[in-house]
């Protein structure tokens, strides 16, 4: 459990009570607030001993801490989690997707996979939803076939990477031809996590420790914290959806409700080795987005699959408290010229999508202008005063619509009607048009309107 910044400001110099400034604040009491609520930093303090920083800094830290998997623009970042209910707040970080290929897999399966790992993209909401990892499992048993498989991929995908041998000499061999990418190793179990101590600690890696229930994991944990090594994630070894829920319940509700620093990292989960039903490996892999895998392997991907785990792994990471907006510019449709009509909408996503889709249904060029509404759709960001002829005038000046088209007619729509007298004012150089009450009727509407401008 976070710590408080009235135990904080006992550990600071004299008790709290040196009030140097030299943190920039003006009391200890006040850089203890700070310091407890993340607004400032240990480091602010030039006067705290080795011994007490050590200890804030383990008391500070997050209690799901946060690993990075892979290195670069495609780094999948998982844990700091501080909810076990995401309308407590939020969930943060989404878990990442892995699709498996083992090394007894056909030439053509293998290049399948890899294929649809980079093309099974989705535009959804502004967003391109996609998976995130390649696991690259040992199953023949033979450590060259699996250097191979790796060999293989390195030089094709990009993406972080997973390597699952029971044979640690292959698992370690594997590693040390992509340590520079920061793999995910698996497992590491009580039987070998002295030798892959002593082999990754000069090398970048991310372990994922195994254990045989959730007890077990604690003597890992604590083990390789000991050797310097925490980025981890656990696995109870859980293989029924029963005692998967169990464990990964526990695991989170130990490390958010009691502190327990042991069970503080991600979990992994694995929907591929516990059915070989594709349809209930989807349906397994739905269950562990909310309960709480970070990572979760599937056998294989396809875009009826994929697409609803995505969605659904969206909508629970979505912040709760901040809706879903679009940047405020504008957006060319059907690629308008400088004769095609401009309307204006505001820049909920979900009013977006809709009227964009409606003027695309269209057929006619045109340009849609969204405007800033706090993430608002139209009737409750006018209600809000967010989206009136005031605050519109002022966008449609600084926008650059005025030198993208030959003509100054404005489409508003039709649910703020009464916007129109007061936008004219303030725009009195363009003609104000108001437009349908529903997107459904854009498509009839749009033609008829520019053709009664030709005609």
């Amino acid at each position: 459990m976070a710590i408080k910044g009235t135990d904080i400001v006992k550990r600071l110099p004299e008790g709290g009570k040196k009030n140097c400034k030299e943190c920039g604040l003006p009391t200890c009491f006040a850089f203890a607030m700070k310091l407890a609520s993340g607004g400032s930093a240990i480091e602010k303090c030039p006067y705290i001993s080795p011994e007490v920083r050590s200890g804030l800094e383990d008391a500070l830290a997050p209690p799901i801490r946060p690993v990075t998997i892979g290195t670069g623009a495609n780094a999948l970042v998982v844990g700091d989690e501080t909810v076990l209910y995401r309308h407590e707040k939020t969930f943060v970080h989404q878990p990442g997707i892995a699709v498996l290929i083992a090394d007894d897999e056909s030439v053509e399966a293998v290049e399948g996979k890899i294929r649809k790992l980079k093309e099974l993209k989705f535009g959804w909401v502004g967003q391109t939803l996609r998976a995130d990892l390649l696991a690259l499992q040992n199953k023949s048993g033979d450590p060259a076939k699996f250097t191979a498989i790796v060999n293989k991929v390195l030089p094709e995908v990009d993406c972080p990477l997973m390597l699952i041998s029971q044979d640690t000499d292959a698992l370690l061999a594997a590693h040390a031809l992509c340590a520079g990418r920061k793999p995910l190793l698996y497992p590491v179990t009580a039987q070998n996590l002295e030798k892959v101590i002593s082999a990754v600690k000069a090398k970048a890696a991310v372990l994922a420790v195994k254990g045989a229930g959730v007890e077990s994991l604690v003597h890992l944990t604590k083990r390789l914290k000991e050797a310097g090594l925490e980025d981890i994630l656990l696995d109870p070894g859980s293989r029924d959806l029963q005692s998967a829920v169990r464990d990964q319940t526990l695991i989170r509700r130990a490390a958010l409700k009691q502190g327990f620093r042991a069970l503080g990292y991600p979990t992994i989960a694995f929907p591929c080795f516990m059915t070989s039903d594709r349809r209930r490996e989807t349906l397994l892999a739905s269950m562990f987005i909310p309960k709480y895998a970070a990572v979760i392997v599937l056998s294989d991907i396809d875009e009826h699959s994929l697409l609803p785990l995505l969605v659904q792994r969206l909508n629970t990471y979505t912040d709760p408290r901040i809706p879903m907006s679009m940047e405020e510019k504008i957006y060319p449709i059907n690629n308008p010229d400088a004769g095609s009509p401009v309307l204006i909408t505001a820049n909920w996503a979900l009013t977006y999508f809709i009227v964009a889709s409606e003027v695309e249904a269209s057929k006619v060029p045109a340009w849609l202008c969204v405007k800033e509404a706090g993430g608002l759709g139209v009737l409750t960001a006018w209600a809000a005063g967010k989206f009136s002829g005031d605050s519109i005038a002022p966008f449609i000046r600084k926008c650059g619509i005025e030198g993208m088209v030959n003509h100054r007619r404005l489409v508003i729509p039709g649910k703020v009607a009464r916007i129109r007298n007061e936008l004219a004012e303030a725009l009195p150089d363009w003609q104000i048009i108001v437009g349908p009450g529903d997107a459904n009727e854009i498509p009839a509407y749009l033609p008829a309107l520019v053709k009664s401008w030709k005609g």
